[in-house]
């Protein structure tokens, strides 16, 4: 049995302050052309940390590289449970039905937990529905770590770098299944709904 997290694990697996979000996050345009571009609205239009924060979605900014980074990355995995983990390595060269499976990710979606993403190496999108139904696209890089609440509306690709390799945690067995639009019925959307009440 992993040891009770520590009052040192709890400081350190706080998400960042609000003032020290460094996500570059912002609404999306309309517009239907290659996923992998910015898709900003002009002019920019960012979401700021609180938003994202009002959605459920968390995030940390590590250092992979450093002692420090992985201090703290164990601190999180124990107070919130995360008892697996894998690495997904994402480009034309490293995944296999690499052409299906990002359709596959693009699709909007839901999950049955929370999605958990350490950026590795590279960068992509994950786009997230806000409480009025627009879109968000959060930009990942190397060093930030995501989690989105299960029940969100979301979906992610690569942008034009094409390659993201990132650590996922879950706790248990992990189910990967997306359950795509619509699914206002399921049990994790109606959780989701109640938690975060959407606009109407």
């Amino acid at each position: 049995m992993a040891p009770a997290p520590s009052p040192e694990d709890f400081l350190l697996a706080e998400p960042d302050a609000l003032s020290d979000v460094q996500l570059d996050a912002y609404y999306m345009d309309g517009l239907d052309e290659d996923q992998r571009l910015p898709h900003r609205l002009e002019p920019n239009s960012p979401a700021p940390p609180q938003a994202l924060r009002a959605l459920g979605v968390l995030s940390w900014r590590l250092n992979p590289d450093t002692p420090e980074g992985a201090q703290k990355l164990a601190a999180i995995r124990r107070v919130r449970n995360y008892t697996y983990e894998d690495t997904i390595n994402v480009s034309p060269a490293t995944l296999p039905g690499y052409d299906e499976k990002i359709k596959t990710f693009f699709e909007e979606h839901i999950h049955t937990d929370e999605e958990i993403r350490f950026v590795l190496e590279g960068s992509g999108y994950f786009d997230v529905r806000d409480l009025e139904d627009r879109w968000i696209r959060i930009h990942v890089k190397k060093g930030d770590m995501l989690v989105l609440p299960e029940g969100i509306y979301h979906r992610f690709t690569l942008d034009t770098s094409n390659h993201i390799k990132a650590l996922r945690l879950f706790i248990g067995d992990p189910v990967w299944t997306p359950l795509n639009r619509p699914q206002e019925t399921h049990p994790s959307r109606e959780k989701y709904t109640s938690s975060f009440p959407i606009a109407v």
